[in-house]
């Protein structure tokens, strides 16, 4: 066997391997509200999608969201020149959240129990201007 056949094997057999380990049974699937859930593992594993009107209202491009108890993802994006983040208060959870970012993305992930919540932007006056919601987890 030449050495080049020699390596092509070595990398087809290292490329096989490869994807046999990266295996299957995460898809996503989505449910309502724009929320997505993850497969596998019980209590939750949801992401929501979230964003900022990218005109720069101070209003998200949602008012409620839902959510299956458990570890949930908020996958925040902010297309305005001005800065945004999502906080959330509810049960065990107050005034966690996003970073404040400006015509980007960002997320955050938290074990959040049945109950209602209100998701906001906490930058000064963005709240009181309307930029909050409802987040339903059951």
């Amino acid at each position: 066997m030449t050495r080049r056949a020699l390596l092509f094997l070595i990398v087809c057999t290292a490329a096989v391997l490869g994807l046999a380990a990266c295996g299957g049974g995460n898809e996503a699937a989505t449910t309502g509200g724009g929320a997505t859930t993850a497969g596998g593992g019980g209590g939750g594993g949801e992401t929501l999608q979230l964003a900022a009107d990218p005109s720069g209202a101070l209003k998200f491009d949602k008012t409620s969201l839902e959510a299956t108890a458990g570890n949930v993802t908020i996958d925040f994006t902010n297309d305005s020149s001005l800065p945004h983040d999502v906080k959330l208060d509810g049960p065990g959870v107050e005034d966690e959240g996003t970073d404040r970012i400006t015509g980007s993305s960002t997320s955050v992930t938290l074990d959040l129990q049945p109950g209602e919540y209100t998701f906001y932007c906490s930058v000064d006056g963005h709240r009181a201007a309307g930029m909050e919601g409802k987040l339903v987890v059951k």
